[in-house]
């Protein structure tokens, strides 16, 4: 992934933690119940969503538990994770004291576990550096679903690399997922700060150019394709769009 190294996505990781606590100080009492963009979720519920997950990380690193137990929750990751949100109603001020706690948690753990370790996280095992960039992936998601609906700012910034390598490596899993056999595909798309980043190899037939912010927003289902401005070339970079990932589903 460019060079970057397990430390430099956890201190990215921070970094969107930093910024999302940023976000949620501006809210009112008003806000924190208001609906976020995430279907049958107040925003509370969002955080509250973010506060369950990052608490199973170290428990999870040391090996403790499974991950995120989600199936004894429901059947499907979504479901599991919406009775997990419903099974612990509390005050926002309450969520929000519990995320933070959580986010400083986590992180320690990801700091103090080795990197070549592999540790079960939801429907996968990972590394942790591949958790961190997970984390920091549905960070940014959520941040969405609270402040475009509500009109706050949310900037997009070069973070964004690592949401947009989690979409292109998970591609062959939506594939076979899909039942489908997983193509090679390019990426080129255009970072914030207007350079470039490339995922794949640039012979392949397949292609899919135009701003990583838009390539992340489709990964994270919260922009149609369609309405992207991404650019598909070839056999089945149209089909991979459709596909993009950037979080665990079963």
């Amino acid at each position: 992934m460019g060079g970057m190294t397990q430390t430099d996505v956890i201190d990215d990781l921070e970094a969107e933690h930093d910024q999302f606590d940023a976000l949620l100080s501006k809210l009112s009492p008003a806000d924190w119940t208001a609906p976020s963009a995430a279907a049958g979720w107040s925003v509370a519920d969002v955080v509250l969503h973010l506060a369950q997950t990052e608490e199973v990380i170290p428990a999870a690193l040391a090996g403790e538990r499974q991950g995120v137990d989600w199936r004894s929750f429901g059947d499907t990751v979504d479901a599991a994770m919406d009775a997990m949100v419903r099974a612990q109603p509390a005050e926002p001020a309450d969520v929000f004291e519990r995320w933070r706690a959580a986010r400083v948690a986590s992180v320690r753990a990801l700091r103090a576990t080795d990197p070549s370790r592999r540790v079960q996280w939801v429907a996968s095992t990972v590394k942790p550096r591949s958790l961190a960039t997970t984390r920091l992936a549905e960070h940014w998601a959520h941040a969405l679903d609270i402040a475009v609906p509500l009109k706050l700012d949310y900037p997009d910034t070069m973070r964004l690399r690592h949401v947009a390598w989690l979409g292109f490596s998970t591609l062959p899993y939506s594939f076979r997922l899909a039942g489908k056999p997983a193509p090679a595909v390019f990426c080129e798309l255009t970072a914030p700060d207007g350079s470039t980043w490339q995922f794949g190899d640039p012979s392949s037939p397949s292609r899919i150019t135009g701003p990583a912010a838009a390539f992340c927003r489709v990964g994270a289902q919260r922009l149609a394709p369609a309405d992207s401005g991404l650019r598909t070339e070839g056999p089945d970079s149209e089909t991979a769009l459709r596909l993009l990932r950037n979080y665990a589903s079963t």
